[in-house]
């Protein structure tokens, strides 16, 4: 059976203030989420990043994810959030060595992956040098993700690069140029309205980049941004200092059209996706209402509760489906 609904995911992280298994998925659970994404978890041994977990901690993870009938959308990997060039620019920053990260980090988020049963990773398209031009670089990006993609196909996974400031896919229109040169199946696009907001962009603007975006899309990210002082393009964003972060209803992002227009999509894509072995078309949830930055972000239980509401009542609004754990899936997992 064909599904063409969007499948609700989130950011597990991001609704349990202290990070544990229990609280991320017990929150998850009590909204009716069956599907999440990890990134940053305490599974008995302190909070740290999925990628740094030993064998023993993902089988904790495992056993409860099948306690509270879960299942991993994607990996919140950090790929791709480095150095592009070893040069001092003036951020904090990483660099390492493609070749050694290519077969230690991307190989480790692949089986983590694969560990956790989940077809997608979620990553990013490197930092350029500060103050240079992206375009500039495009050509070192293509090479690198070509051989991610190459890894990730090899396996049976497919990696999603999320559209965020400062990176060389910064934007719709770069991102798209990457996808098209790369010319993979196993690299999709990442639409998020919240971090093209953060750049000044317009309503307008962001539309037009999620369409540009289109033939690339594998999900989206749900996050939104009021900005204080409207469309006003910045060339870098110090994404440490943003504070108004806010739910879909209440920002700049235009997710009401964006929604009005995957509607009519979601087929096609779904379609698109299903021959990868990706169940559907995921929103994943990562709303920030609490505070984000570079490598995460925070919205409480209660936060993340009042992001998803606002987010299905625009889902709502534009008749496009999603689900949400009711009474006969309760019944189903009881077994009667």
């Amino acid at each position: 059976m064909k599904i063409e609904n969007l499948l609700l995911s989130g950011f597990s992280d991001e609704s349990a203030n202290q990070k544990t298994m229990d609280q991320q998925f017990s929150a998850f659970a009590a909204l009716g989420l069956q599907y999440l994404s990890l990134r940053f978890i305490d599974a008995g041994n302190g909070i740290k990043n999925l990628m740094e977990l030993n064998e023993q901690e993902i089988g904790q993870v495992r056993s409860k994810l099948r306690e509270y009938h879960l299942k991993v959308s994607s990996i919140g990997s950090p790929i791709g959030k480095v150095k592009l060039l070893d040069v001092d620019d003036g951020t904090s920053n990483r660099y390492r060595p493609f070749a050694e990260y290519l077969e230690v980090e991307v190989r480790r988020a692949c089986d983590l992956a694969i560990a956790l049963q989940s077809k997608l990773i979620r990553g990013f398209s490197f930092y350029h040098p500060k103050g240079q031009d992206p375009e500039d670089h495009l050509g070192e990006v293509v090479d690198r993700l070509k051989a991610i993609a190459l890894m990730c196909d090899s396996l049976g996974l497919t990696f999603g690069l999320e559209v965020e400031a400062n990176l060389v896919g910064q934007n719709g229109p770069l991102l798209a140029e990457i996808h098209k040169r790369v010319n993979s199946d196993a690299l999709v696009l990442i639409f998020d309205g919240g971090n093209l907001v953060t750049q000044g962009y317009s309503q307008d603007q962001i539309y037009a980049q999620y369409e540009v975006m289109k033939p690339g899309l594998g999900w989206i990210h749900v996050k939104d941004f009021k900005n204080p002082v409207g469309a006003q393009r910045v060339a870098h964003v110090d994404e440490e200092a943003l504070r108004h972060f806010v739910p879909v209803e209440s920002g700049d992002s235009g997710y009401l059209e964006i929604l009005r227009d995957l509607k009519d999509f979601i087929p096609e894509l779904t379609e698109r996706l299903s021959s990868r072995g990706i169940p559907g078309v995921f929103a994943d949830m990562e709303p920030h209402v609490k505070g984000g930055g570079q490598f995460g972000g925070f919205s409480g239980p209660d936060g993340f509760g009042v992001a998803l509401r606002s987010f299905c009542a625009l889902c709502d609004q534009v008749g496009l489906g999603y689900h949400l754990t009711d009474f006969t899936d309760l019944r189903n997992i009881r077994g009667y």
